[in-house]
């Protein structure tokens, strides 16, 4: 039994946009770890940097165009919240990115399937 060309037609359409939306989803994830891991590589920068000063230094943080005195205590639960929430996020688009990349492995290997199937 085979397949009318229309439906064989409209069939390869729709699996090859669903190949192309993977492809862009998964580049624009990439994109997304990187600027996240990028940002908890610089939490973690100024952690360090923090940690080693005095317990009696300064700390400021920049608020619009100046920047305020804060306690240090108050700077370091801000990077360790920010620091929890990067992680999730991140683990967030790991699991975004290996369904995107299963979706478009399976609709490549469909697409090959049947490209072969219509050559038989």
């Amino acid at each position: 039994m085979s397949i009318p060309n229309e439906a064989l037609q409209k069939l390869l359409q729709e699996i090859e946009s669903r190949v192309i939306s993977s492809q862009q989803q998964i580049g624009i994830t990439k994109a997304q770890m990187t600027t996240k891991q990028r940002d908890m590589r610089m939490l973690e920068l100024t952690s360090k940097e923090i940690g080693t000063l005095p317990g009696d230094t300064k700390v400021y943080e920049g608020v619009g165009r100046m920047f305020v005195a804060v306690p240090r205590t108050a700077v370091d639960k801000r990077i360790s919240t920010e620091s929890t929430e990067l992680k999730s996020e991140i683990e967030g688009l790991e699991k975004r990115m290996n369904y995107l990349e299963m979706t478009f492995k399976n609709s490549r290997e469909n697409l090959e399937q049947i490209l072969k199937s219509g050559r038989a």
